[in-house]
């Protein structure tokens, strides 16, 4: 059974800074796709960051200022964001896909970023 586990969210100043962490178990992270979503009220889920084996991907509004990374001893994936903003506030979802051995796209439950101004 694949468990996705977020937490490190919470309420942050402007300017301020959280890391997100997403314990995984159930599958290896190192083989996965991984990647944090975040989502709004009335908004679509989308992608902030996203790592493979050999490549990143950031969307363009953290870029410089979100970093994504995976430990493979602790099957956990991180999400450090810096210089947040009120723009930032969200719940973010923890999300790993892959196809071998078979096809599978696993969530986490969310964690909640507030950014005050």
């Amino acid at each position: 059974q694949v468990q996705l586990v977020e937490s490190g969210g919470g309420l942050v100043q402007a300017g301020g800074s959280l890391r997100l962490s997403c314990v995984v178990s159930g599958v290896t992270v190192s083989s996965t796709i991984a990647g944090w979503y975040r989502q709004t009220p009335g908004k679509q889920r989308e992608l902030v960051a996203a790592v493979s084996t050999g490549s990143t991907h950031y969307a363009d509004s953290v870029k410089g200022r979100f970093t994504i990374s995976r430990d493979t001893a602790e099957n956990t994936v991180y999400l450090q964001t810096n210089s947040l903003t009120p723009e930032d506030t969200a719940v973010y979802y923890c999300n790993v896909k892959g196809s071998y051995p078979y096809r599978y796209d696993y969530w986490g439950q969310g964690t909640q970023v507030t950014v005050s101004s």
